[in-house]
């Protein structure tokens, strides 16, 4: 579109909206079948039953099942079967307002869909009177709210369908906030025994020639804290001599794990390409030297001196509510020095960031700001390069010897209706780990709040460049002055989104469904396993485990909804395709949960707030665009009551602000005295008093058992080779996944249970060193 807003030279038409569909669809076909054939293969259940092997609670299938070949939907039905308590019982938190989300997207677009689809797009489609071609001739804009003429009496139905949009969003908004709340209550009451409610970690404490780190902490809260004050853990520098140690802890766990029997002797094994012999070495387990060092003091193991002492501790309270009383109050009146804040637990602990001086926290923030932003501007020539691609006339006008080749139709609907979109997903596998990186920079001090920064990140970044860059980019190129003024954006923002409606309709296609197929293959994964097990003949099951990407797939998550918003009484063509990606999604997202991601860490639902604020911001963005829109089209009536919506809007998320908002952000002083009050009747202080010590432990020992969140124990496991089911042994059947049946499909098994419920956790199968 050139000049004050004119329309595009170039309109895509159904017919590539078709062909982009039917690649898509195709390409989620072929491999939803293939997942449900490789998942059954023995060789790959460390690939799509990671968590389940964790937990020790996968079946072997029998190698001669002729079904392991054929596809089938079973995973889907047991996926759609978990109820929410027992995700929230395997997974924890996190993983169920995620799929909470997931949820409430499928409500509202389902709500949206019904009523745009019947109402909204007729009226589009018949906006003017004309003569009609065959569907898949038609240009894309005959199904938007540019087919109306100007003064339409027809806008009063976009009108309502925005009201009847806003009121089900809102409303159901609010349950869900309510709901998710008392499910973060209900996190921290139940989870009695984390170490992290009794400790506060000190950073920024001031320096003595004097004495050490230790003893000026110490003596800070003997004096101030001496009812309170239970003991500290200082952090040390992480030197070689601490990495050194554990590289030797991993190696010693590796080989604990290898089979007593196997020895030195030479054995010849088949080759995998040639079929000849090759001689190979095995090795025999070397004794375990990890008890000589089991009975040395941590200090004494990890050489830590008072010139290795950093700024920081974690100090440990008599009860939660003095932790609490620390963590708020202002230690000094320099706020540079002796900054608290409540503790992170100690697997969500960050430790590297932890050596970085307080005073240049700030100044990595604003560097990590300009960084993001910077490249968040050197984005917009992958995606002006883009937007090339869809307007054909200016691309044939820019490369002639082009001209013959996109005369052909089919080559015309692919460049013009799936090209675009699978080139701007290609770049974007750049951004979340950069962003990442910016979020490490920024010297988070838990791996929660590093991967929810990131998160933030990525949203930012993808709204930007896909929504906002994707229909402005011509309006930029061509004006530099497209924001005149502030009374513009409404106008501007309504012409530029109906001439994107094709694009986002692809793009839902492929960074939508062919993502979603791609992630429950986890081809990475699938082809490492493959080069490890048939190319370097390793025949060892030790694995490394997933930690779920909500920093990838909320952004996605979001940014599918504000598509959905914006175009929904724009241009509702969008709307079905996106409910069948939320309904994949809801599938495919549970099953990975449930059998391939462990929980290590989590941030007690911390993603809701995100969740919640974005879509508030897509209803009020959808809400101006459509003002935008009755504005260009001289509805008086129709711009007169969007303003009141606008204002209505503002203040229900002003009202949630503050009703709910504080929840996820600081810890109720009441329960947690009810908490501390509780267990001193019980007796139960003194047990997690001694707890303390050890937790916050820089370098875990060999002899310290993991109780974290979400995580198996580690305990050994008898042999399951002098274990045979037909024992009849409940442990043989545990290791075998065996089960009594003839069908040939998975037994039910319990999934690994969260620290809420430590006392049900089941026994490892395997677990080597998990990956942080």
């Amino acid at each position: 579109y050139g000049g004050g807003g004119g329309r595009t030279e170039s309109e895509m038409e159904i017919s590539a909206l078709l062909t982009s569909a039917g690649i898509n669809i195709s390409i989620c076909i072929v491999l939803l079948s293939l997942y449900s054939i490789l998942r059954k293969q023995p060789a790959n259940y460390c690939v799509y039953f990671g968590r389940r092997l964790v937990c020790g609670g996968a079946r072997h299938y029998d190698p001669f099942w002729y079904e392991r070949f054929v596809p089938s939907p079973s995973w889907l039905v047991k996926a759609w079967e978990t109820s929410e308590d027992e995700l929230l019982a395997a997974a924890g938190l996190d993983a169920v307002v995620f799929l909470r989300m997931v949820i409430f997207s499928i409500r509202i677009f389902f709500i949206t869909a019904v009523v745009c689809i019947a109402f909204v797009l007729p009226v589009n489609y018949y906006g003017q009177p004309k003569v009609h071609k065959e569907i898949h001739l038609e240009s894309s804009e005959v199904f938007t709210i540019e087919n109306l003429k100007e003064g339409s009496k027809w806008l009063w139905v976009h009108c309502l369908a925005l009201y009847i949009i806003t009121s089900a969003a809102c409303l159901l908004l609010y349950f869900e906030y309510r709901t998710i709340a008392k499910m973060r209550l209900g996190h921290i009451t139940g989870s009695a025994s984390k170490p992290s409610q009794f400790t506060v970690l000190i950073r920024a404490i001031p320096w003595s020639p004097d004495q050490s780190y230790s003893d000026t902490l110490s003596k800070y809260f003997t004096n101030y804290y001496s009812s309170s004050y239970v003991s500290h853990q200082m952090v040390y520098h992480n030197g070689i001599i601490q990495r050194l140690l554990l590289d030797a802890e991993r190696m010693c766990q590796s080989l604990k794990h290898v089979a007593p029997e196997i020895n030195c002797k030479p054995s010849l094994t088949p080759c995998t390409f040639c079929g000849g012999l090759t001689a190979t070495n095995s090795f025999h387990i070397l004794s375990n030297e990890g008890d000589s060092v089991k009975g040395m003091e941590i200090g004494e193991l990890t050489m830590t001196t008072p010139e290795q002492e950093r700024p920081a501790a974690f100090v440990f309270f008599k009860t939660r509510y003095d932790a609490l009383v620390v963590s708020e109050v202002l230690q000094s009146s320099n706020p540079m020095l002796w900054v608290t804040d409540l503790a992170p637990e100690p697997h969500d602990v960050y430790w590297r960031n932890l050596n970085i001086p307080y005073r240049q926290l700030w100044i990595r923030r604003i560097a990590t700001l300009v960084g993001a932003v910077a490249f968040m501007f050197v984005f917009l020539i992958p995606v002006t390069f883009i937007q090339g691609l869809t307007q054909l006339q200016q691309l044939s006008h820019a490369f002639p010897f082009l001209r013959g080749i996109l005369k052909e139709k089919f080559i015309n609907q692919v460049i013009t209706g799936y090209l675009p979109s699978v080139i701007l997903i290609l770049f974007f596998y750049a951004v979340p780990p950069l962003m990442m990186y910016f979020s490490t920079l920024e010297g988070s001090i838990a791996r929660s709040i590093r991967k929810k920064s990131a998160c933030i990140k990525i949203l930012y970044f993808t709204i930007w460049n896909v929504f906002f860059v994707n229909i402005l980019s011509g309006s930029v190129i061509r004006q530099l002055n497209v924001f005149s003024s502030v009374r513009d954006i409404p106008a501007q923002l309504a012409r530029a989104v109906p001439t994107q409606a094709g694009f986002f309709t692809t793009y839902c296609f492929t960074s939508g469904w062919a993502s979603l197929a791609c992630e429950i293959m986890q081809p990475m994964a699938l082809i490492w396993n493959l080069v490890a097990k048939a190319v370097s003949k390793n025949k060892d099951e030790s694995y490394e485990t997933l930690r779920f990407p909500y920093h990838t797939e909320i952004p996605r998550l979001l940014l599918f909804g504000l598509l959905g918003f914006t175009n929904s009484v724009i241009a509702p063509l969008i709307l079905p395709f996106l409910l069948i990606y939320f309904f994949l999604a809801y599938l495919i997202y549970k099953n990975q949960i449930l059998n391939v991601y462990i929980t290590k860490y989590e941030s007690g639902g911390q993603y809701w707030p995100i969740f919640h604020n974005t879509t508030i911001f897509s209803l009020l963005l959808t809400q101006i665009i459509a003002l935008g829109f009755f504005g260009l089209k001289l509805s008086t009536v129709a711009s007169g009551f969007t303003i009141p919506l606008i204002l209505l809007t503002l203040l229900f998320s002003e009202y949630c602000r503050h009703r709910f908002a504080p929840i996820f952000h600081k810890h109720p002083a009441q329960v947690l005295l009810d908490m501390d009050r509780a267990d001193e009747m019980a007796g139960k202080m003194e047990e997690l008093h001694k707890k303390l010590h050890n937790v916050y432990s820089q370098i875990p020992l060999h002899s310290q058992k993991s109780s974290s969140k979400g995580e198996c124990s580690t305990q050994e496991l008898p042999d399951p080779e002098k274990l045979k089911p037909e024992e009849g042994d409940a442990i043989a059947k545990e290791l075998w996944g065996y089960q009594g049946n003839e069908s040939g499909q998975e037994h039910e098994d319990k999934s690994c249970p969260s620290a809420s419920s430590p006392e049900h956790r089941t026994p490892t199968m395997i677990e080597l060193h998990k990956r942080s």
